[in-house]
């Protein structure tokens, strides 16, 4: 067995062919999971090579496992991937993607460096299979000779297997690189080409583990893939300051003991959720803490990497000077979190800013708080850090509300930090607010006052947020009652418990009972206003269970019963407003306050309107069949099919306001229909089907470019 250090060059190069086993399980990666992790690393490397910031560190991909296979005379050398298959097929594929970005870009002599890599000279190939370096297994062969083989550029809807993840992954890198490439303009186009090459090529490593064709290929698989736990990055970044700390001759032990030992204690160990992953609050930390540093993005990935080069190239302090700082930072995030987490804790500025982003699942911001509170000769004063602090926490919040996507946030909280260490201090809050206001793409942008109450105005937010980000809003808009937006203190003298009040439905989810309209026009009125923010509330749970489905009116309705029992003061103009009754006309009139109070709690600059720079916003909201409806894409009545299998035979009818019936039942949304067809989690966009044979995922696709659907 032979273990080498690899780059994509050394490991594609030469003339040969990698096969994957057919026992093996086809290709599984997807474009959240994986797909845009690399990519951000890739392009992480790229951007710093642009720059010209000196050494950059390659990135490190994994292990794979090669085993040689006999080869008769005048035969291409041929491997079998042991492991490592899903890795090597999407290199290939981001390679060839790069290809053709290269080609359409006029890079003649890249595009020829790039295909070296995925092809194999026509000289040495017996057959038409023998030109693809690596073959998948056989369930994947068929799309990935297509893709693959497919003239630039692709058209991949065209494709015969356009659906196949192989296709999803090459389209997807095709369009990653080829926007990055095209970033900066014609000026910067051969630069960047030249970038982006270098990194698919030389910028990335691979353990390659290289076995003869005698050893037992088994065995190693099993014990790379089933036994042990994995190291995380806090434990190699361990591993490595105790190193140095030996180099320094420093005391280990006390070292340990005083600063490294917080770590291993249970809030450390615990498993956090980022994104789709758990990861261990101490190694997320490190990575924040490597953000808040370097000012640049670090993926969870690299956070070891990144540490050990900022310690060895950047770093102007011993070690044992480094720990005790660490230690510092490490103590107050711990007590952020904690005070965040007690409910009747009344809050500085930065624990309710930890509270709040947590409500939104967001880890992302963190970075921010560790740079405000890095230690400095001159600390940053409390009042500009709640000014910073208001102005991240708003841009993200009202993100968060129009539902946009957060996969570019951990790059502007990086760019934030690094355009703004050297600011002066009194400078910063107004600095901090003008750079989000200046962010003018969908991905980026601080959305407006008009915009955020558009999206709130007729939103079923009760379906269309978790309850701890609804909750944390409805908590808002009380503090907002209680004063605690205005300058001077709260007359009030403490903000509301969080996470404890339950959310209520004023006018109930089952509102037929006490609540009948004649008419279906006003029964879908009335559905309609079920689940919008203006009939939420927060109660306590006991106050909640009493009154939760029965009548307004009445000694036991829910009106009398707020009189008697309820203490929150954002009900106080529901019990004034809605003595002979809670109907539509209040509720519209309630969600306009309590969008008021959103917007008063989360204020953009004066004047900011957020406007963007281009139109793909479009492809971020949130899209349901009334807008299908609204556009003309879709009918009234319409009926809707499902495709195959047992189900086919079941029908759907579209309804005004976009609802779907379906055996007499009314579903709010296209997938809440499609589950209650197959009985588990379905995809109604792309379950159901009209009458000319496309899905309901086609006309939304249509929407989104504003197409006519012709």
């Amino acid at each position: 067995m032979q273990t080498l250090v690899l780059t994509p060059t050394e490991v594609f190069f030469l003339p040969q062919r990698l096969l994957v086993p057919l026992f093996q399980r086809p290709y599984v990666w997807s474009r959240d999971a994986q797909w845009v992790l690399l990519w951000d690393d890739i392009r992480r490397q790229a951007e710093q090579r642009l720059k010209n910031t000196g050494e950059v560190a390659s990135h490190f991909l994994g292990a794979v496992v090669l085993q040689d296979q006999s080869s008769l005379a005048g035969q291409l050398p041929r491997r079998t991937i042991i492991d490592g298959q899903q890795r090597l097929t999407t290199l290939q594929l981001a390679l060839d993607a790069a290809h053709g970005v290269m080609s359409a870009s006029g890079q003649t002599k890249l595009a020829s460096r790039l295909q070296g890599m995925t092809f194999n000279p026509d000289d040495f190939c017996a057959d038409d299979e023998d030109q693809f370096k690596v073959w998948p297994t056989n369930r994947d062969r068929a799309a990935y000779n297509e893709v693959m083989a497919a003239e630039v550029p692709v058209a991949y809807d065209d494709l015969e297997h356009s659906d196949s993840r192989l296709t999803q992954a090459h389209a997807y890198f095709s369009a990653v690189i080829g926007e990055w490439v095209e970033a900066g303009g014609e000026d910067e186009i051969e630069s960047r080409c030249q970038q982006i090459t270098q990194v698919l090529t030389d910028g990335l490593q691979l353990v390659v583990i290289q076995l003869r064709t005698d050893e037992d290929s088994q065995e190693i698989f099993e014990t790379l893939n089933a036994r042990g736990t994995p190291l995380t990055a806090a434990d190699l970044i361990k591993n490595f300051v105790f190193q140095r700390l030996a180099l320094e001759r420093a005391e280990a032990e006390k070292a340990y003991q005083d600063h490294w030992q917080l770590f291993e204690t249970r809030f450390w160990e615990i498993e956090v959720s980022v994104g789709r992953y758990l990861t261990p609050r101490s190694s997320l930390f490190l990575n924040q803490w490597l953000i808040a540093q370097t000012g640049e993005e670090v993926s969870p990935r690299a956070a070891f990497s990144t540490f050990k080069h900022y310690v060895e190239y950047e770093m102007t302090m011993p070690m044992a000077e480094l720990l005790p700082t660490l230690h510092r930072q490490a103590s107050e995030y711990q007590y952020w979190v904690q005070r965040a987490a007690d409910p009747h804790a009344q809050l500085t500025p930065v624990e309710l800013f930890v509270y709040r982003t947590q409500a939104l699942d967001s880890e992302i911001v963190k970075p921010i708080l560790l740079w405000l509170h890095q230690p400095r000769a001159t600390p940053i004063p409390e009042t500009v850090v709640a000014q910073v602090l208001a102005a991240v926490e708003s841009w993200l919040v009202r993100r968060a509300l129009v539902r946009l996507p957060s996969a570019d946030h951990g790059r502007i909280v990086a760019d934030l930090i690094a355009s703004h260490r050297e600011m002066d201090h009194e400078l910063l809050g107004q600095n901090v607010r003008a750079y989000l206001s200046r962010q003018d793409r969908a991905s980026t942008y601080w959305p407006g006052d008009d915009e955020l109450r558009k999206a709130l105005q007729d939103l079923p937010s009760y379906r269309r947020y978790k309850r701890g980000r609804l909750r944390m809003v409805l908590e808002a808009a009380e503090d907002q009652a209680r004063s605690f937006t205005k300058p001077r203190p709260s007359p009030a003298g403490v903000r509301v418990q969080r996470g404890v009040l339950h959310i209520e439905h004023l006018l109930p989810q089952k509102w037929q009972t006490h609540w009948p309209v004649q008419g279906v026009e006003a029964e879908m009125v009335r559905q309609d206003h079920v689940h919008v923010l203006g009939n939420l509330t927060l109660l306590t749970a006991s106050l909640n269970s009493a009154i939760s489905n029965g009548p307004w009116l009445g000694e036991s309705g829910k009106l009398s019963q707020l009189d008697k029992h309820d203490v929150i003061l954002m009900n106080r103009p529901i019990r004034q407003d809605a003595q002979e009754g809670w109907n539509e006309h209040l509720i519209d009139a309630r969600t306009d306050k309590l969008i008021d109070a959103i917007l008063e709690t989360w204020p953009v600059p004066e004047g900011h309107t957020g406007a963007l720079h281009d139109d793909s916003v479009t492809e971020t909201v949130w899209i349901e069949l009334k807008h299908l409806l609204q556009a003309g894409l879709l009918s009234v009545g319409t009926v809707l099919t499902a495709p195959n299998g047992k189900d086919h035979d079941v029908c759907g009818v579209v309804l005004p306001g976009g609802r779907i019936e379906v055996g007499g039942k009314v579903f709010d949304s296209p997938s809440g229909a499609a589950r209650h067809v197959r009985g588990r989690a379905a995809n109604g966009w792309t379950f159901w089907r009209i009458p000319d044979g496309r899905r309901l995922e086609d006309l939304r696709s249509n929407f989104r470019q504003g197409s006519s659907g012709d």
